[in-house]
């Protein structure tokens, strides 16, 4: 196959990461290959990677990535993982984690695989380019949705190829319980992760954070994550900066705009985001049990729900739902019975007002669910109503 472009991309990391050099930013050609940005990053010392936040509820923001915080997470990726790897890039490298195949992989000394993505991500295109590695340790980074797309009948060369990585890094967005299982039951090396750009990528596996990593939940129930990992800041936006960053107890933290849990040997639990609650009719519901509950009908593969204006209920949930192939042709009738009353344990307040179904969820380019772009649709079908 047509080997992916990733030596300009290397070599403007490894300066930037050597102090020789400006800051970098990637973003994705045609094929994945990286497309090389050098920044400007006045005020930030030792700068040496800019990451946009993913934008999924509004604009992205300019992450700055120091040469020590990259270095520290890479560090404790590698004592996380038991070693350090030849890494296949998968997802697309202007997001926190396909940069941070590149980075781990310089740190190394390994020589990384960049997948071809021209045809957008395959089944066949990542086993592809994952029968190119060649070392003995082998690492991927993946989102959910397209962890589902490789176990979905998969051929017996991708599962043999996922089987063969000693750890499939998954992240980016929740993965159902299903899915897990399924992966599992497959032989394929799951971990969860949870982080951000502003935190150099994951920082947090199968709910322990990593060596030097610190996580404690604010008063108001955020999680509060913090260490060497932590980014500088965002580029020219201090307000911004002032907001989301503070230094206490000697460390650098990140306020995230998630709610948690921790138990009580430090395991974190990840609840959902802070403006999750819809109140609706003055009742307080969480969209993202709803959304779980909603997921686990039969018939239904993927599903998102949110708030929406209403003038009877203040807030009116609104759910965008993802049928399976089997279901698709009873569309109507599953909203149907929403308009009904509700369905299983969706009753009363959990009900749905507004419920539009789709062929798949929008996502944006790193995989994440377009949180934004599904709201404005539901809220357009339920102005419509």
């Amino acid at each position: 196959m047509t080997a992916v472009n990733i030596e300009p991309a290397l070599a403007a990391l490894a300066a930037a990461l050597r102090g020789e050099g400006p800051a970098v930013e990637l973003s994705a050609g045609p094929d994945g290959s990286p497309v090389v940005s050098l920044v400007g990053t006045s005020g930030f010392e030792d700068a040496a990677v800019v990451v946009r936040t993913s934008g999924s509820t509004g604009a992205p923001k300019a992450t700055v990535l120091t040469v020590d915080a990259l270095a520290a997470s890479s560090m404790a990726t590698a004592i996380a993982l038991k070693g350090e790897g030849q890494w296949l890039l998968a997802l697309p490298v202007q997001y926190v984690a396909g940069v941070q195949v590149l980075v781990r992989s310089l740190f190394a000394g390994t020589r990384p695989w960049a997948m071809d993505l021209t045809g957008g991500f395959t089944p066949e295109a990542f086993t592809s380019a994952a029968l190119e590695l060649t070392d003995k340790l082998r690492f991927t980074s993946l989102v959910p949705t397209q962890l589902q797309r490789l176990l979905e009948a998969p051929s017996a060369q991708t599962l043999a190829v996922l089987r063969r990585f000693n750890a499939v890094l998954l992240g980016g967005a929740p993965a159902s319980a299903e899915l897990l299982e399924t992966a599992r039951d497959a032989g394929v090396r799951v971990v969860t992760t949870y982080g951000s750009a502003e935190t150099c990528g994951g920082c947090v596996y199968d709910g322990v954070p990593l060596d030097g990593v610190e996580v404690r939940l604010g008063g108001d129930g955020r999680i509060m994550l913090g260490g060497a990992t932590i980014a500088a800041g965002y580029l020219d936006a201090p307000e911004l900066s002032a907001e989301a960053f503070v230094e206490e107890d000697g460390l650098r933290w990140y306020r995230t705009s998630d709610l948690g849990e921790l138990s009580a040997n430090g395991t974190l639990t990840v609840l959902g985001r802070a403006d999750d609650v819809v109140i609706t009719g003055g009742v307080k519901v969480s969209a993202a049990h709803v959304q779980a509950e909603l997921e686990r009908l039969d018939g239904v593969r993927a599903a998102f729900v949110a708030g929406v204006p209403s003038a009877e209920w203040g807030q009116a949930l609104a759910a965008y739902v993802v049928l399976d192939d089997s279901s698709r042709g009873a569309a109507e009738d599953f909203e149907a019975r929403f308009a009904a009353g509700g369905t299983g344990a969706l009753t009363g307040a959990l009900v749905p007002k507004t419920v539009l179904t789709a062929p798949e969820l929008l996502m944006l380019p790193n995989g994440k669910p377009d949180r934004l772009g599904m709201t404005v649709r539901l809220d357009a079908r339920h102005q419509g109503k």
